[in-house]
């Protein structure tokens, strides 16, 4: 049993990593309260699904020029200072907001403006995070400081949504705002007082060169790249977060509440599913094991679409975040044994354009699609063409059905970073 559940060694031994980690839990549920705000006051002021899924659709553009900038950035520099500069600009970010909402007559265009530059700041902040870990924990605990990651990123999924509906309805939307920006600078202090953060030989000079090389070292391995195309596939057909507002006030007949436990459920799923992930790695074949997890995440999808019952619904979509999770964790293993240090800092990036661009096309696919026929029929399409599409990529990629680099390679000392954090696809201490 002490296999399965995560180990907290890590926030024993290191105190950085442990004042790194409480700053990224408290930022994680205020980005989850925003997350919930903003798409609940988008359909409040509009009445439309297709602006709720749009508002994720405009910060797909600054979401990926700032991971693949910000991965060429994490190459170069001191990542401390990367951290320090985000939480400013994100904290600045979410406080527009703010003072939008505590206008008489909130205007819909900042909701666009502000969630885009948040997305592209954040988009620079994940690179430089996840680059800086294995600097932070002995290579011994790696695995598990990841894993420890995920776990609280899984909580903010449920604390964060499930606390925005209450909050919303109780001190407004202008104050769940401002509990965010709060929350940042909790995560800025946490920032300061990390240790230098140089890349390991002084770092590789930022620029287009850099990125290249990376997406060359992308484009050599198949198996990798199947890990992105089919996390796309799963986050754009299968991702229903943009019709929650609708579902919730409309098929269930609530309010904010109902809107915040959709939104909490895949959440809900994701961290008890991130707490017995100790089994993962001995598993071997870790692309069929990804793409059985895609496969539960579309059929559990597809039946939420169809089921107008609440509490089905909700367990349905904790079956779906646990699937992610597990997912999300062969996803970065295979990563991890593939991607040597020198460009953990750009493919990070890229892996998080991915993992955070893939639910922003979903969104505006799902907008799309629940405009042409109704709320739930967004939902179960989108989860056919889930399972469609692993069928697909299987048949393109056969090389990703017979991956058996996982198991036992895993005990190697350059293979120690296997469990995986989760994005924020499902809202996720993600950008808004």
């Amino acid at each position: 049993m002490a296999q399965l559940v995560v180990d907290i060694a890590p926030l024993r031994r290191y105190p950085v990593f442990r004042r790194l980690w409480f700053g990224q839990m408290v930022s994680g549920v205020g980005s989850q309260l925003t997350l919930v705000a903003v798409s609940y006051q988008a359909y409040r002021l509009t009445h439309s699904t297709l602006v709720v899924g749009l508002i994720g659709l405009v910060q797909l553009v600054p979401l990926l020029a700032g991971a693949l900038w910000g991965g060429t950035l994490a190459d170069a520099m001191d990542r401390r200072k990367v951290l320090i500069l985000t939480q400013v600009a994100m904290a600045a970010a979410i406080g527009g907001l703010a003072v939008n909402a505590s206008l008489l007559h909130p205007a819909v265009w900042p909701l666009f403006v502000c969630t885009a530059a948040s997305a592209g700041f954040q988009g620079v902040d994940w690179p430089a995070r996840r680059a800086a870990l294995p600097m932070l924990v002995g290579p011994d605990d790696v695995t598990a400081a990841v894993a420890l990651q995920t776990t609280i990123q899984t909580l903010a999924l449920v604390a964060g949504p499930a606390l925005a509906g209450v909050l919303i309805a109780t001190i407004g939307l202008g104050a769940v705002y401002g509990i965010d920006v709060a929350t940042f600078a909790v995560a800025l202090v946490a920032a300061l007082l990390l240790p230098a953060l140089a890349p390991s030989g002084g770092g590789t000079p930022m620029g287009l060169r850099s990125m290249a090389e990376g997406f060359r070292h992308l484009r050599k391995e198949k198996i990798l790249s199947a890990t992105y195309w089919i996390d796309l596939n799963a986050m754009i057909f299968g991702m229903p977060r943009a019709v929650f507002p609708a579902l919730g006030v409309g098929l269930f007949g609530g309010g904010a509440g109902v809107v915040g436990l959709l939104y909490a459920a895949p959440g809900a799923g994701a961290l008890l599913g991130s707490l017995v992930t100790g089994w993962c790695s001995r598993v071997r074949h870790q692309g069929r094991a990804i793409a059985a997890c895609v496969v539960v995440w579309g059929v559990t999808i597809g039946l939420f679409g169809i089921i107008p019952v609440l509490w089905i619904g909700l367990t349905l979509l904790a079956l779906a975040g646990a699937a992610d999770v597990v997912s999300a964790v062969f996803r970065q293993a295979v990563q991890m044994r593939t991607v040597p240090e020198h460009l953990q800092g750009r493919l990070s990036g890229t892996f998080f354009a991915v993992v955070a661009g893939g639910p922003r096309l979903g969104d505006a696919e799902t907008g799309v699609a629940a405009a042409i026929g109704g709320p739930q029929f967004a939902v179960w399409s989108g989860g056919l063409a889930c399972v469609a599409g692993v069928a697909v990529l299987l048949w393109r990629v056969p090389e990703f059905w017979r991956d058996s680099g996982g198991g036992a390679a895993l005990s190697d000392a350059a293979h120690q970073e296997a469990i995986a954090e989760v994005i924020s696809e499902l809202g996720e201490g993600e950008p808004l």
